[in-house]
């Protein structure tokens, strides 16, 4: 009894103290005075009423969401070829090819970062929207990987070579039976890469300069620069889409499950 007591209190303090953060950030988001201070004096949407009439706030919101709306295209067609791809491989091949497409998830952000700025710095690549979309899908396609690899382990291929053995072609058997069967998968991973993408803040600081300025570059200039209240705001939204994607990922999990 005392034993699953303090089991309790233990995943409670840890429960509180990944959540506290977070609570103090949407409280600060409303709050009425000029400088960040918790806690607030008295409470009202002036900062998010700074944040949509800032023209360059929603810029920058508008550019990440455009790059994160082509890595998802991008990220999930690609992801989802290879894992259909990796799906027919065996042995050391498998292994070898697995752990290239999953590299960046291993290889310290940092590393990433500084190699694609040298490879992308010699295409001009280095300020502009095209850059931030092709480096943003080289993290983002890990993940659809992953998770279509996952629905497909769930598949039963029996499905697919009864297809075949009544004449249908394999084009026609991925149609009407793989792909139906793997969407979830497929959407999960679509919403991995775009809150992968949408969230990126250290490749996307070697490589967005002057001319492509996107929300996390923004926030952290401000938080250098500025430490205006609107950053608050800016992240108690930011946080709001995250947690409503990743519940939507956690809804379509479930029902393939």
């Amino acid at each position: 009894m005392i034993g699953r007591w303090l089991f309790t209190l233990c995943w409670t303090l840890a429960l509180v103290f990944l959540a506290l953060p977070i609570i103090i950030v949407v409280a600060l988001s409303f709050s009425s005075a000029s400088y960040l201070t918790f806690p607030p004096p008295a409470f009202g949407v002036r900062w998010y009423r700074a944040y949509l009439s800032s023209r360059e706030w929603l810029d920058s919101t508008w550019l990440s969401i455009a790059v994160a709306s082509s890595v998802v295209v991008i990220a999930t067609t690609l992801g989802t070829l290879a894992a259909l791809g990796l799906r027919h491989l065996t042995g050391a091949v498998r292994t070898a090819i697995g752990a290239l497409i999953l590299s960046p998830l291993i290889v310290p952000g940092i590393v990433v970062a500084i190699g694609i700025y040298y490879v992308f710095a010699t295409f001009r690549l280095v300020s502009t929207a095209l850059g931030l979309v092709l480096a943003h899908t080289c993290l983002a396609v890990p993940f659809v990987v992953t998770s279509v690899s996952v629905s497909l382990a769930g598949l039963d291929r029996r499905l697919e070579q009864a297809a075949l053995s009544l004449g249908a072609t394999p084009t026609g058997t991925f149609r009407q039976i793989t792909l139906p069967l793997i969407v979830p998968g497929v959407l999960v991973g679509a919403l991995f890469a775009f809150v992968t993408s949408f969230d990126e803040l250290i490749v996307t600081l070697f490589l967005s300069g002057s001319g492509a300025i996107t929300l996390p570059r923004r926030m952290w200039d401000d938080l250098r620069f500025a430490i205006d209240p609107t950053i608050a705001a800016v992240s108690t939204l930011t946080i709001a889409l995250s947690a409503a994607l990743l519940l939507g990922a956690h809804v379509l999990r479930q029902r393939q499950a």
